[in-house]
């Protein structure tokens, strides 16, 4: 029969959210004390597997499973999360030779695991245990076996995991953050499977991606030719500026509607050449940069366009903050 309700007090509550917190970090600072050297072969075995680290768990054990199986595979390391109770009924399919099994169960008595452990033999595959301690079918069955300690609960009943499963996700961080060392995973390979996020934008999108293309009839000028020309080239061209080129192609400069309003305000003439408005020496940059990194230039030098030129300095192409903007490039 559930008690009747009992309302705290705002002080109370944060005392208790308090205690709670303390609770498990008491359980982290457990955990600390079992990263031995059987954490170090639990990583040399995952650093061998030919196939994909399994996680299993019931469960709370499970929900934190799913995570570390999640974290793995975003962080190098092809994981996916296998539920024990399924297993027993078909999905212990997914299960193959050249696997590693990485079995969850605080207290290392799951029956739904328990039921997997003959098959796992069979097939010679490493298990991975991380349990309460050694004690329980399941450490007793594993290659390895990973224990978290026999921490307090957060919950004042001492029966919702809350300590253990936090220790549990943090177990599971360690390896995967200790595998990124081993493997000299980059932030580029992390892009690699966020392609949809922001992060994967900011580090897969290249100059090249993004930027107008001679085949766009970019705003070219030559030096000797009058501001009245160039006026019709940049209002075609629709990027706000055009490019200064010499007799030879070669970019020499460029004018922008910003320079246009200056020379306005000095009284310049339509029939002014090119040479004499022009900003000498624009930045260039290589289309193969990170759009993110292009971003940055612009921003350091209170540009709005930056140019991509060939080995023989003709342009071959314009990138506005505009058309990175668009992109979602931050």
């Amino acid at each position: 029969m559930n008690s009747p309700e009992r309302n705290l007090t705002h002080e109370q509550f944060i005392s208790t959210a308090i205690d709670a917190i303390n609770t498990e970090k008491a359980a982290l600072a457990l955990l600390t004390e079992q990263i031995d050297d059987r954490f170090a072969q639990a990583c040399d075995i995952i650093l061998a597997c030919q196939g994909r680290v399994v996680v299993t768990g019931m469960g709370k054990s499970g929900l934190i499973g799913r995570k570390i199986a999640a974290t793995f595979a975003s962080t190098g390391t092809p994981a996916f999360f296998m539920h024990p109770g399924e297993a027993g009924h078909g999905d212990l399919g997914m299960l193959v030779k050249g696997d590693v099994l990485l079995a969850i169960s605080n207290s290392g008595e799951s029956d739904e695991i328990k039921m997997l452990l003959p098959v796992v033999k069979r097939l010679n595959i490493p298990l991975i245990s991380i349990s309460r301690d050694k004690r329980g079918m399941l450490p007793h069955a594993a290659d390895i076996i990973l224990t978290l300690g026999k921490s307090q609960e957060a919950c004042p009943l001492n029966l919702a995991p809350t300590s253990s499963t936090t220790a549990t996700l943090a177990l599971g961080d360690a390896l995967a953050v200790a595998l990124v060392h081993a493997r000299n995973f980059t932030s580029e390979d992390f892009a690699l499977s966020h392609p949809a996020g922001a992060l994967g934008r900011q580090l897969l999108t290249r100059v090249e991606d993004l930027m107008h293309t001679k085949s766009e009839d970019l705003p070219l000028i030559n030096q000797q030719a009058p501001l009245q020309e160039a006026l019709f080239i940049m209002s075609a061209g629709r990027l706000g500026m055009t490019v200064v080129t010499d007799d030879k192609s070669k970019v020499v400069g460029i004018f922008t509607d910003g320079d246009l309003r200056r020379g306005l305000e000095k009284g310049i003439d339509l029939q002014t050449p090119m040479r004499e408005l022009m900003v000498s020496n624009p930045r260039r940059i290589n289309k193969s940069m990170r759009a993110s990194d292009a971003l940055s230039v612009m921003n350091e030098n209170a540009i709005s366009q930056l140019l991509i030129v060939d080995d023989e300095q003709r342009l071959e192409a314009i990138i506005t903050v505009h058309d990175l903007l668009q992109a979602g490039v931050k």
